[in-house]
């Protein structure tokens, strides 16, 4: 699995970058926008990436961070989210906007995305938060500390930080933290989180 590439970029578009390696290998990677405007202006550059092989042939898809690369593994695995989608996905919006919008339910704002419609907007809600929740569940059954005071908007607020990897601690800290700062709504409070982490 090719999880990483870095080298000369030989040309660059919204949709595609090719990427030289040191062995001399061009590599053509289908980018995210965050991933296409961090390579912009630039000679060289690094991406993560994720190699989709199928009986259509392989593809190199390519992202600007790790947590954009995981955001694009969960959203492959909601049942009618192939790559392609995943990246479209991930160009109409960033990762902390798209958790925020997984965490309250936005379908309208996930819907807004060209080409997503919003039985997949709603289906991708749906399976996300579930399988967050179920893990969730899981860590604070032997006698964990839970936080009694908890608004659900700060559960949302976990549940957002959780499908970008977070542990449930480590979110709720966060998110302790940033209501400390005077953030409110629940996208003030994952921003805030998110610069804290």
């Amino acid at each position: 699995m090719i999880g990483y590439i870095k080298g000369k970029i030989l040309n660059l578009t919204p949709e595609c970058a090719l990427i030289e390696t040191a062995s001399g290998i061009g590599f053509e990677v289908a980018c995210s926008y965050s991933a296409f405007s961090m390579l912009s202006g630039k000679k060289e550059g690094e991406l993560y990436t994720y190699l989709q092989v199928s009986e259509n042939g392989t593809a190199l898809y390519g992202f600007s961070s790790i947590d954009e690369k995981n955001m694009f593994l969960k959203l492959i695995s909601v049942s009618g989210v192939g790559p392609k989608m995943g990246i479209t996905v991930l160009s109409g919006m960033n990762v902390s906007e798209l958790a925020a919008a997984i965490a309250t339910s936005d379908v309208k704002r996930l819907s807004a995305i060209k080409g997503l419609g919003k039985k997949t907007a709603e289906r991708i809600i749906l399976e996300l938060r579930e399988k967050v929740s179920l893990n969730a569940g899981a860590p604070s059954s032997g006698g964990g500390v839970a936080l009694p005071s908890a608004s659900s908007g700060d559960e949302d607020a976990v549940v957002a930080l959780m499908t970008l990897g977070f542990s449930r601690a480590e979110s709720e800290k966060a998110i302790a933290r940033a209501r400390s700062n005077g953030a409110t709504s629940v996208e003030e409070i994952i921003m805030v989180a998110l610069k804290g982490m």
